[in-house]
């Protein structure tokens, strides 16, 4: 594990706040696979029906399905709903 990780992790214990945020790490609830909330993004690199691509601050996240909509964009969380099929962290 990087040192980097290891302190903010102690860090996140020591003050007893969440790791997510401390890491930088995008934070995923997924409600059946009829919706996804992303907070933490970076935002969207690819828009459409059947395929959803966000950016995150290491990587990307994608969503795949059919009819997926946004439902809601702001600086600090994207919904996501329709029929989820994958979900993948690239």
């Amino acid at each position: 594990m990087k040192r980097g990780v290891r302190l903010g992790r102690r860090l996140a214990d020591l003050l007893e706040i969440p790791e997510d945020i401390v890491l930088d790490l995008p934070r995923v609830t997924l409600v059946g696979n009829l919706q996804l909330v992303m907070e933490n993004h970076r935002g969207i690199v690819e828009y459409g029906p059947e395929r959803v691509r966000l950016a995150l601050a290491q990587g990307e996240l994608v969503v795949s399905g059919s009819d997926l909509a946004l439902v809601s964009l702001s600086e600090e969380e994207i919904i996501v709903e329709g029929q989820i099929s994958r979900i993948e962290f690239a």
